[in-house]
């Protein structure tokens, strides 16, 4: 199954603007992500989803330079992006992340995608952030094509068009999801930039761990689970979380 990685981002960010082209490790944010992603074995293309806002722009021209495709749509509709990103890249299995994570990890990124390959027969969905075990900021959700058109034709909310996934969660009838946890529970970790305090993270972070030539996420959580100071930097961020059926 032709497996495509769909990277919302765009420079409106309402907490913090710009965010995804910030300086992490010598490199804008984003970048970075992109070439963890890129480490991914089991993503046949990667494409940036991005809106047709002219700031976004430079957005488009990182994508190039780091010879990634890109998409470009509404900026309110994420949902209308990832449908219109998704058919142009011929995507039969749609893996959605969000362009705020510079640590993302292929290898747990692999493990969604593999499980929901695996099991394509009874899942239309599957993630690791229905119950969350991994820090945020390691998110994966994985869609098979048809139930992205599904989602697409059904969602109706302001809040389910601009937060993609969130049709499914209010609607849990009508999808078959799974559910990809980890042995150890790190949740309380927030990998994930939204914020100043977030960003201070992930820089301090790639200065002492070498994320930028791919260290894997076992490596740098046992960095951060003996250095308490660099949990605390951002552990009064409160973060959004959409409601889900407690049946999951």
């Amino acid at each position: 199954m032709r497996t495509v990685i769909i990277v919302q981002a765009r420079m409106t960010s309402s907490r913090l603007p710009g965010k995804v082209l910030m300086d992490v490790g010598g490199r804008p944010m984003l970048a970075q992500e992109l070439r963890r992603l890129q480490r991914c074995e089991g993503a046949d293309e990667i494409v940036v989803a991005t809106t047709t806002n002219a700031t976004d722009d430079p957005v488009v021209a990182l994508a190039d330079e780091e010879s990634v495709r890109w998409f470009r749509g509404p900026e309110g509709d994420v949902l209308s992006r990832y449908v219109g990103a998704a058919r142009e890249a011929g995507a039969e299995v749609v893996v959605r992340v969000t362009g705020d994570c510079p640590i993302i990890d292929a290898g747990v990124t692999d493990r969604v995608i593999h499980d929901a390959i695996t099991h394509s027969a009874e899942c239309d969905y599957s993630s690791n952030v229905l119950v969350r075990t991994f820090p945020r900021g390691l998110d994966t959700e994985v869609l098979f094509g048809d139930a992205l058109l599904r989602l697409g034709r059904m969602a109706q909310t302001a809040a389910e068009r601009e937060h993609v996934t969130a049709g499914i969660y209010s609607r849990p009838h009508l999808f078959a999801v799974r559910s990809v946890t980890d042995s150890i529970d790190n949740s309380d970790l927030r990998w994930t930039v939204d914020t100043v305090a977030d960003l201070r993270l992930m820089r301090a972070l790639y200065e002492v761990v070498d994320i930028s030539a791919g260290a894997p996420y076992f490596q740098i959580l046992s960095y951060v689970r003996t250095h308490s100071e660099l949990q605390n930097l951002n552990a009064d961020v409160v973060t959004w979380e959409p409601v889900k059926p407690q049946a999951w």
